[in-house]
């Protein structure tokens, strides 16, 4: 991970100004809210822990396509806003950056459920930086997308 320079703190209440704050209005229509942030190791982490970020987004029917399924863009749309908080978390306070490229494999359908992104910081670089979002079905905590993720940090 880069050192960060800056004494700014990132926390929870902070995260949360972030969202409603620098964030566009329809992704704010998605009904996200951020569950946690991780910028230090627990006590006893493995030594291959990496910050990162939760964030949850409420079922709505409005997110759906047609059979009551959660709609591929808007799981695409929280991984990807899930994986700005998780590298807001490793560099410990706001830094603008770009989505530079984003993959996601779908692994099954959701439906009738909250959604949770659990994104974690891969690598934090000066000029770019690459983490993972796993989406899980809140309803039983299974995984229904990997997603990887490259951002140009500006």
């Amino acid at each position: 991970m880069a050192e960060n320079s800056q004494a700014v703190e990132f926390d929870l209440d902070q995260a949360r100004r972030t969202l409603g704050e620098v964030f566009a209005p329809w992704v704010l229509d998605l009904g996200l809210s951020v569950e946690a942030i991780e910028t230090d190791p627990p006590p006893g982490a493995a030594a291959d822990w990496q910050p990162g970020a939760t964030l949850r987004m409420g079922f709505s029917e409005k997110l759906c396509r047609s059979g009551g399924i959660v709609c591929g863009q808007a799981l695409m749309a929280l991984a990807d806003t899930a994986m700005v908080f998780a590298i807001l978390a490793a560099n410990r306070g706001f830094r603008p950056m770009t989505t530079v490229d984003q993959t996601t494999h779908f692994l099954k359908a959701v439906a009738s459920s909250d959604v949770l992104a659990e994104a974690r910081v891969v690598r934090l670089g000066r000029t770019m930086s690459f983490g993972r979002v796993t989406l899980l079905s809140a309803t039983d905590r299974k995984p229904v997308a990997m997603v990887a993720s490259a951002f140009a940090m500006l």
